[in-house]
């Protein structure tokens, strides 16, 4: 067995992720720090993100120091912008770009770099081991605080081109999901105590749904009736099980829409968001889905370190 391995390492608005894999694509190791959020807050401007990346990378690199007793590392992946586009930026993945460099540099060792996007949906292929799907096209939705789109994806060399053909025309899914979490109470972020909520609730659900024009959905009127629902009856059970369903109903209309344009074929759910049982379960019933584990659906560097591997193996 080889003692050789990939890092993998992943700076988003919301996690600092290093990931370990072996030349077997084995994960040996995936290393998470979430990012500091004040209560009753709902995110991070990006210098506040930036500063608390750099306050993780002791911590985070000391740990991975320890996993890499006895392995030799033999290339770093690092996710360097949240799109494979043109103009794609976010200065938070400056600081894993840097520390990637310096592990290259240091250890004279090749560097490969991706999109956190790319990432996200290698994690989910990994996760599902859908491996299949690195050669062929596919639809794949991308749902979390950032974003909420849905993609059309085709092989490009050891990655991913992804096309967007529909999305959220305002508040992405878990920007509604921390607003409506954080109206009630919930911490930052909210989705796993929503989720805790709704699976008490035994009420009827409401029937309303987004509306789907052009591709797109509008999410921003869910956090006004969500609102006016709490202030109305208090209870978080019924208001966060609302929240869920309204969300799988705006994604169901995209993906019905992606069947009738492009025909019927696998969908992939990655994304914080697409961690939510509730969702998932619903989603499964409907489509050939695949989805990550719920910890390869939240950021992480898994999914970086796996592509890094591709493309090491591939120069080999």
């Amino acid at each position: 067995m080889s003692n050789k391995v990939i890092v993998g390492i992943d700076t988003s608005n919301y996690t600092t992720s290093v990931a370990v894999i072996g030349l077997d694509g084995e994960l040996i190791a995936n290393l998470k720090r979430p990012l500091p959020v004040k209560t009753g807050e709902c995110g991070l401007r990006q210098s506040d993100a930036v500063f608390a990346h750099v306050k993780n990378t002791p911590s985070i690199m000391q740990e991975m120091s320890e996993v890499l007793k006895g392995y030799i590392p033999v290339a770093v992946g690092v996710s360097e912008k949240p799109r494979n586009v043109e103009g794609s930026y976010m200065p938070c993945f400056l600081v894993g770009v840097g520390l990637a460099e310096s592990i290259s540099a240091a250890s004279d060792i090749p560097i490969y770099r991706f999109s956190h996007q790319c990432g996200h949906l290698t994690a989910a292929l990994y996760s599902s081991k859908s491996f299949e799907l690195f050669d062929r096209e596919f639809c794949a939705f991308h749902v979390s605080g950032g974003t909420t789109e849905m993609l059309r994806v085709s092989p490009v060399g050891n990655g991913f081109r992804a096309e967007i053909v529909g999305a959220t025309a305002d508040l992405n899914a878990g920007q509604a999901i921390d607003r409506v979490g954080v109206m009630m109470g919930l911490s930052f972020p909210s989705g796993r105590e929503l989720e805790a909520l709704a699976l008490q609730n035994t009420k009827k659900i409401p029937s309303a749904s987004p509306k789907l024009r052009d591709l797109k959905i509008n999410l921003s009127g869910l956090q006004n009736m969500a609102e006016r629902m709490y202030k109305e009856s208090g209870d978080k059970a019924h208001v966060a099980a609302f929240v869920l369903a309204y969300i799988e109903r705006g994604l169901s209309l995209l993906a019905d829409k992606y069947i009738e344009l492009y025909g019927d074929t696998p969908i992939v759910f990655a994304g914080g968001v697409m961690s939510n049982s509730i969702i998932k379960c619903s989603l499964a019933k409907k489509y050939e889905a695949r989805f990550a584990e719920p910890a390869l659906s939240a950021d992480n560097a898994v999914g970086i370190a796996y592509l890094g591997l591709r493309n090491y193996l591939s120069e080999r």
